[in-house]
């Protein structure tokens, strides 16, 4: 069961939306799809589920277009919420339900199994009204993977969620990729991104930039950063040649440096007494290269943040 897209081309009048977009997402397997806001995310999403047309390329699930009896087995969590306040909750749900070909019995039991295992505050009978936002938000998420689908798309799911309750629903999808659902997500915490994908794709204006495993997009550009423990000054470490900035982090400082070998001589200045507290050298994290990618079409824009 996989989910291919194939040079696939979309523009808005003069707007490029999607420049050549290739993409693979296997079964049991989590793609990451991240980039600004206006980057092409949100339009991937729509042209995946056949809401607006492709106008190059070609878009598959298991070999074949992706037709109104396949989009029942799939699961779309949209950005824009959109439950119906008046409505109960499981009304609301075994309705979603039914559309995806479920039996209301069926819906019926397992909403209380969801219920349980997000820790929704309330019960089945109470209108979405009344619930907060972030128990609404599980609510339409649990409308999403209820009728257990081969593949989701989830838009910003953890947006307005504490830590908490981005874990429960974290653990949620990869119980669904780890029962061999295709699962593709954005997200702009890059911390959720980098803990729950297998594969990364970012796009910027359109185009792709970056794509591969989290770690290997990571080793690309280096281990260039150091997180250090140690009575060092930080005076001394900024004297020596390959050392570009240090800032505090935590109880330790973070060190980043030029290129990877510097990494040696500060080891060996940190630890000529012998002890450090701790030193650990890794490539950037994915919030750096986010950032690091930004502020590179920032400056190709002259500043200006398009």
């Amino acid at each position: 069961m996989t989910l291919k897209i194939d040079q696939v081309y979309k523009n808005f009048g003069e707007k490029v939306a999607v420049d050549n977009l290739n993409m693979t997402v296997q079964q049991g397997e989590v793609m990451g799809l991240i980039g600004q806001n206006g980057a092409g995310k949100t339009t991937t999403f729509r042209m995946i589920l056949g809401f607006i047309g492709a106008d190059q390329g070609q878009i598959t699930w298991q070999n074949e277009p992706i037709t109104q009896k396949l989009k029942q087995k799939i699961g779309f969590l949209p950005e824009e919420r959109g439950l119906y306040q008046k409505m109960t909750v499981e009304d609301q749900i075994l309705y979603f339900a039914e559309l995806h070909g479920m039996k209301r019995p069926d819906a019926r039991l397992k909403l209380q199994d969801w219920l349980k295992r997000l820790e929704v505050v309330g019960k089945a009978s109470d209108k979405v009204q009344t619930l907060s936002k972030g128990n609404a938000q599980k609510i339409q998420f649990i409308a999403t993977l209820i009728h257990e689908p081969e593949f989701l798309i989830l838009d910003e799911p953890f947006t307005g969620l504490d830590p908490v309750n981005t874990e429960l629903l974290r653990n949620e999808i990869k119980r669904s990729r780890d029962n061999g659902a295709a699962v593709i997500f954005s997200n702009h915490n890059m911390s959720d991104v980098e803990l729950l994908s297998d594969h990364l794709l970012m796009l910027k204006d359109g185009k792709t930039i970056l794509q591969g495993t989290v770690q290997s997009i990571r080793e690309s550009y280096g281990r260039t950063r150091i997180y250090l423990e140690s009575e060092v000054p930080t005076e001394e470490l900024l004297r020596l040649p390959g050392v570009e900035k240090i800032e505090k982090k935590g109880t330790g400082r973070s060190v980043k440096i030029s290129e990877a070998s510097v990494g040696r001589e500060i080891f060996q200045s940190v630890t000529r007494d012998g002890y450090v507290q701790a030193f650990v050298q890794s490539p950037p994290s994915l919030d750096e290269i986010f950032r690091m990618e930004v502020a590179e079409k920032n400056a190709e824009n002259g500043g200006r943040n398009k």
